[in-house]
Order: C-alpha cells, then structure tokens, then sequence
C-alpha cells in the first residue's frame, strides 16, 4: 500500500512537471502558478515520507517495549520457578534454585530480582523517554518547516498586493470622453470628448475650470504642452489645434461658508458653477497638404516645436508649431491611424493602424528612417513609448506586447487579456495601464506580470467602455492614475504598489 501510494504521488509530481514544461513563453503569470504548486505538492510528498518514516519509528519503538515487557515476565517466571539468574554488577557467581540452597542463599537471591527488576524497569523508561524526544523533535520540526514554506508561499503572494480606491471623480460632460491627460507641475486634467469639447478640470475641487468650443466635431484626443500652458487638441473636423489653458484659480481657491451661503446663495450657486470658455484658437494645423478626414490624435514632438498627426486618411502628418505648415507627410499605413504618440526625449514618434501595424519613424537624420512592428492580428489601438528603450502596443486582439526599439522582430513580453484594449498609459516606473472595453482597467509590468485589476463595482468605476487613462508623473493630491470613459466619467485613482508599501 505504501509503495502503491508513493507511486502514485510521483506520477502526480511527473505529470506537473510535464505540464510546465510544456507552458508557452508568453504566459509567464500561469507559469508561475504552475511552479508555485509544485513546490507544494513538493513539500507535501516530503511530508508524507517523513510521516511513514516516523510511522515505522513508532512501530519499532512499540515491538521493543512489548519484547521487553515479556522479557520481563520470562525472567519473573523463571525467578519464580527457582531457575538460575546471572549475578549483576555488584559481583558473585550465581544462584541456584531455592530447593538447593539455604535460607541465606535465598535472601540473597531475593535481592538479586528486585535489583534486576529496578534495572529493567529503569532501561525501559530511558528508552522510552529518548524514542519520545525523537519523535517529538521530528514533529517540531516538521511543523516548522510546513510554517516555514507555508510563509514563503502566501508571502509570494502578498508581494502583488496593491491597494487601489477612487479618490475623485469629474463630470459634466454631455457625451463620451476619448482620452484623459494629466499636467505635469499643475494640480490639473484634460479631457477629450465626442461633445465637440475638451475641458480642463481642478483636481482639488474636481470642477471644470476652462472649457474649450474652438472645434466644429468631436475632440478625439488631448495633450498638454511639457513647460508652458499651451494644450494641442486633435478632431473630427479634420483640423488640430494649440490653445492657451489659462485656468482662473482664484474661482477654485474660493471658499463658500454657510453665512455666505445664506446671505447670498443664488449668486454663490451662479458663481460656483460658471465655467469659463474659449473659442479661438493659437494655431490650426489645416489648410493646403493637411488632413483630408478625421484627426484622431496628435503629440508634441519633444522639442516643443513640432507637432505630429494621424487621421483616417492614413496618414500622419509633421507640422511646424510656429508656422502652423506642414512639414513633411508620413505615408505607408494601408488604412485608418488609430493613435500616434511621440517619444519624451528623442525625436521618435509611433503610428497605429487598422492595418495590424505600428510604425517607429526616426526623426533623427535628415531623411527620417521606418520601421514596421507586426504582430498583432486585429486593429492596434494605441502605442506608447516606455522606458529603456522600450514601445507596448495595445490592440482589439486583446492583446499588449512590449517591443524593444532594437529588436522589431518578436515581441519581449504578450500579455494576454479578455477584453478589447483601448489608448493605454505607461508609468515612468514601468507600470502599464490597460483599459478595456469591457470596463475594466488592469495593472501589468514590462515583464508582462500582471500587477492589480482596478476595483469595479455598483458603487465605484465605470459603468462603460474606458476609452483612456493617463498617470500623474508625480501623485497630484493622492491621485496616481487617471481614467475616462463613454459613461461621460472621469476617474481619479490613488495606487500604492507593493514597494510604496
């Protein structure tokens, strides 16, 4: 039965290794799984080894009292029958049987029993005394090392906890909201909606600052200028545009106590809820050799003095911020851009297409350079610059893969997801942020580990597709990462990863 028993464990322990040696490289999340419950079907084995072999401890320790307990009884028997009983440490020959011997012969052997009794009994007890140490020390420290591996395992998993709550929350906007962007420096967002508006909202009193009605269709898209209060804006009326954000705070630091409120509350209400407009633009990137349909988004260029675009007629376009002309069109996609996005530092930008593809162009030489990026099988949504040379493209395959800027052949990591992904973001600490058409919003790394799922319920998250999401480079009042949505919501999350801890 034993044998039986160890047989079948080990086939169980082959079979699992079989299984994670056959586990594809791009799920490393399943494969660490996998792995996680060998070590404990590992242990457990070991376990059960110690547990026969303590077994048969106590089988053996058992045998011997009962051979020694009868040992005894033979002894007695023989005692009292007269039988002859070997003379112990204290010296002497022998004695004889009681029939031969006097009566000072026989007091004698009187004393011999009680003393080979005494001896017994006392080599019994030590022995039982030293087989109950072992034993005991064995349990001990089987038990510690059950706590021991236990403590690792659900420390392992502890690691990934990460804690995660809606700390504000901004509405107003009368249609879908395409994308949300975050101020570098300033306690502000932008946000990009199908309303033809793009709005800029305070953060501490979650209440829109500055709205601007410039374009004649949906605003697609919002980025802020990195050192001065410029936004660049791309629409559906085929056009993008650079506006001031110039936001009046005094409206925001105003206090409204109860006095005043009773004093003049119509007026407090007015005030309180007066958003300031615009309508003029500083610059429109339209005209001759522009855009000839949508414009589904736009990035500054690192130097501040370039801006790119992608429309719907396959085409990116460089334009020139000071002359609003176009600079140099880039061509190649095989239909509709998706997104276009531009490196931080370098003068690299990344286009997305239905076409499956996205393309890096090197702005860097004279005569820019392309490189194209296959590996998704549907629509790519986005594409964003990451850290150490790295891009991570999302796509309506359900699919995110990290690419290294060398190396354009496969892809360094795939995360697999349920969900359709939309225009996702990329911390500066490695931190990519899925959103999801199907409302939820997940946490991977570079690696393609999965890191959290942002809580949805009745009560907090969207209640529609996230369309964006954007993180603060530095937490602006508690709030890490921003997300928007089609349920015309905005979402400010506070995030405390594992080492924030």
């Amino acid at each position: 039965m034993k044998a039986t028993a160890t047989k079948a464990r080990a086939a169980r322990l082959t079979s699992l290794t079989e299984d994670l040696a056959n586990i594809p490289e791009d799920a490393p999340f399943r494969a660490r799984l996998h792995y996680l419950f060998s070590q404990i079907e590992k242990e457990f084995e070991q376990l059960y080894l110690e547990n026969l072999n303590l077994q048969e401890k106590l089988e053996n320790a058992t045998s011997n009292k009962e051979s020694l307990t009868s040992h005894e009884q033979r002894e007695r028997e023989r005692y009292a029958a007269g039988a002859v009983i070997p003379a112990l440490a204290t010296g002497g020959s022998s004695v004889t049987a009681a029939g031969a011997a006097g009566p000072s012969t026989s007091a004698q052997a009187d004393e011999v029993g009680a003393s080979f009794l005494a001896a017994a009994s006392s080599t019994h007890k030590s022995l039982k005394a030293k087989l109950s140490s072992a034993t005991g020390g064995s349990k001990v420290k089987a038990s510690n090392k059950i706590k021991a591996q236990t403590s690792r395992i659900v420390s392992s998993f502890k690691a990934q906890t990460v804690v995660s709550s809606v700390v504000r929350e901004f509405g107003g906007h009368k249609d879908g909201i395409w994308q949300v962007a975050a101020k570098t420096g300033q306690p502000i967002i932008g946000t990009a909606s199908a309303d033809h508006t793009a709005c800029i909202w305070g953060i501490e009193s979650a209440r829109c600052l500055l709205q601007y009605q410039g374009h004649a269709g949906s605003v697609n898209s919002i980025k802020f200028h990195q050192n001065r209060d410029l936004v660049l804006t791309g629409s559906g009326d085929g056009t993008a545009h650079i506006w001031q954000a110039a936001v009046n705070w005094e409206v925001t630091k105003k206090g409204h106590s109860s006095e005043e409120e009773l004093d003049d509350s119509d007026e407090q209400v007015e005030d309180r809820d007066r958003v300031d407009t615009l309508r003029t633009p500083l610059c429109e990137f339209a005209g001759p050799g522009g855009h000839l349909s949508v414009v589904v988004a736009a990035d500054w260029l690192s130097s501040m003095d370039q801006v790119i675009t992608g429309s719907w007629d396959r085409t990116a376009i460089l334009w020139d911020v000071e002359t609003s002309q176009p600079l140099q069109p880039l061509t190649g996609h095989d239909h509709e851009l998706t997104h276009v996005s531009a490196h931080p530092t370098q003068r690299l930008v990344v286009t997305a297409s239905r076409d499956t593809t996205f393309r890096l162009w090197d702005f860097r030489d004279p005569i820019p350079a392309v490189s194209v990026f296959q590996g998704h099988t549907e629509t790519v949504t986005s594409s964003v610059f990451a850290r150490d040379d790295k891009v991570v493209s999302g796509s309506d395959d359900r699919t995110i893969k990290v690419w290294e800027l060398r190396n354009m052949r496969s892809a360094l990591a795939t995360i697999r997801t349920d969900s359709s992904v939309n225009r996702l973001a990329v911390s500066t600490g490695g931190i990519i942020a899925i959103p999801h058409d199907n409302r939820q919003i997940r946490l991977f790394d570079l690696n393609g580990q999965r890191v959290a799922r942002l809580p949805r319920t009745s009560r907090q998250g969207h209640r529609r597709m996230v369309s964006s999401v954007a993180w603060a480079e530095e937490p602006l009042l508690n709030c890490d990462l921003f997300s928007c949505g089609f349920d015309r919501r905005v979402f400010g999350w506070s995030i405390v990863l594992p080492k924030d801890n």
